[in-house]
């Protein structure tokens, strides 16, 4: 089969002008231009928050994270398209002008399903999205014992993501993310040649799920240029501790942190749950913030101005 070829999704046609308000354009506008761009993990409007508070310009939705907060379960395939495109819908609405990539897990099913999920993703406003080569039966990248499709399989998965985005009317920008994790089991040469033919299929962007070392990520850099590489960091994972300066340096294009909102909020939540049952009371825990501080995290100031200049009083005396 022919290699893909989009001539309007050239990465050339997105490295001048203004960041676009559309985060997928604005996605591709930042992989085409210099610089590494750091996504933090997010999974609720309270993480979404924060994150853009400290000042980050893109975000990435954790599939483990988001199964984690709406179900309760470990990342073992049980979060459904529902589930994910619920909690991107949300997600997306907070600032739809900064990019979140979303985990779209195997894809949820066959070529048709594949495209009617990339169209789900694309209409709530995800700027880019990544399908693995697992079985739908999946589990984190970073727990043992992956069972994977064939490569051919893999290529089909991303070839029917690719043509999803291209049947949407007035033609989407949402990246398409291709991700292996065949290097647990079958070694770095069978995934940087899945993520080469991933890449012939129409992958924008390459997920070198688990990489081992500092050598490994040189070397997929270096067989899969141009294509950019996204280098997924969890701490205690598999993969190196990488700083974000160290995996840029390193070549990686976009760098991933998936549960840095969530495990340590698991930590605070689970201190200050135990100081409430050792002593009665939540004023150690909140820290001196009270109901309006935490709402004006949520908004609460814009919610008043826009009230205010429709001219209604409705919120004058919060």
């Amino acid at each position: 089969m022919e290699p893909y070829s989009n001539p309007r999704l050239a990465p050339e046609n997105f490295r001048e002008g203004p960041l676009s308000t559309n985060s997928a354009t604005r996605l591709r506008q930042m992989l085409a231009r210099p610089g590494a761009i750091i996504a933090p993990g997010i999974y609720d409007g309270v993480s979404a928050r924060l994150a853009l508070e400290a000042g980050f310009d893109c975000l990435y939705q954790s599939g483990a994270a988001t199964t984690a907060s709406k179900l309760g379960q470990p990342d073992l395939a049980m979060a459904t398209l529902n589930d994910f495109v619920e909690a991107a819908r949300m997600n997306c609405s907070i600032d739809p002008t900064v990019p979140l990539i979303a985990d779209a897990d195997t894809g949820f099913g066959g070529p048709n399903m594949i495209a009617r999920t990339v169209k789900q993703y694309a209409v709530v406003g995800v700027a880019g999205l990544h399908i693995e080569d697992q079985v739908q039966t999946k589990r984190c990248g970073h727990l043992l014992g992956k069972q994977l499709v064939s490569a051919e399989d893999f290529v089909t998965r991303i070839r029917a993501a690719v043509l999803g985005r291209d049947s949407i009317p007035g033609g989407s920008d949402i990246v398409i993310i291709a991700r292996t994790d065949a290097a647990q089991s079958l070694g770095t040469e069978e995934a940087i040649n899945r993520l080469k033919l991933a890449s012939a299929a129409g992958a924008d962007l390459l997920f070198f799920e688990g990489i081992r070392s500092k050598e490994d990520l040189e070397l997929a850099v270096q067989s899969l240029a141009p294509k950019p590489i996204l280098l997924n960091v969890v701490a205690g994972g598999v993969t190196p501790n990488f700083t974000a300066k160290e995996a840029e340096a390193l070549g990686a294009k976009l760098i991933i942190y998936p549960l840095i909102t969530i495990v340590p909020a698991i930590h605070a939540m689970r201190e200050s749950l135990q100081s409430l049952k050792r002593t009665g009371s939540d004023v150690d825990s909140a820290q001196g913030m009270g109901p309006r501080q935490f709402f004006q995290i949520m908004g609460l100031d814009d919610a008043i101005k826009f009230d205010t200049i429709t001219g209604s009083t409705s919120l004058n005396m919060i």
